[in-house]
């Protein structure tokens, strides 16, 4: 709910900075909240880029006031091993892998870290050694992609 309304109010800012919206961590916490925004484009994106991006979307949270407790704002490039936010970002990347982490088990797994094997509107297939997975996006806690670096995994 909180990730909508922030998608809400954040999206315009970083698109009309001429970046698009990769994705939005919203962690609350004890101490507050830690609001972790990722920026992408097509030639990457630099320190003051995200600088920047942070003190336009800062002064519009200011504005918005959307989160009533103490908040952290991170701005940054999604980087290589990127989280996977929706379906759609699934099938951008078919054929890399992924590491999965499932709120209910699928094959008995709740981590998985395979291929993406394919994507259909909200499902998701993986294909490891062991087996092939197939879960629901809803069912995603949190995906990254894991970059192969010259065939050795880090």
């Amino acid at each position: 709910m909180k990730q909508k309304q922030l998608t809400t109010i954040i999206q315009p800012v970083v698109e009309d900075l001429g970046f698009d919206l990769w994705g939005i961590e919203y962690l609350p916490q004890k101490s507050g909240a830690l609001v972790r925004i990722y920026i992408d484009h097509a030639q990457g994106i630099s320190v003051d880029q995200c600088a920047d991006c942070s003190r336009e979307i800062s002064a519009v949270l200011e504005v918005e006031d959307p989160i009533k407790s103490a908040y952290v704002l991170e701005v940054s490039s999604p980087g290589l091993d990127r989280v996977l936010f929706d379906a759609e970002q699934f099938s951008r990347y078919l054929g890399n892998q992924a590491k999965v982490k499932l709120a209910q088990p699928i094959n008995g797994s709740r981590k998985i870290t395979g291929t993406i094997k394919s994507v259909n509107e909200d499902d998701i297939t993986l294909l490891n050694e062991v087996d092939e997975y197939t879960f629901n996006m809803s069912n995603v806690m949190k995906a990254r992609l894991q970059p192969q670096y010259d065939g050795v995994k880090k």
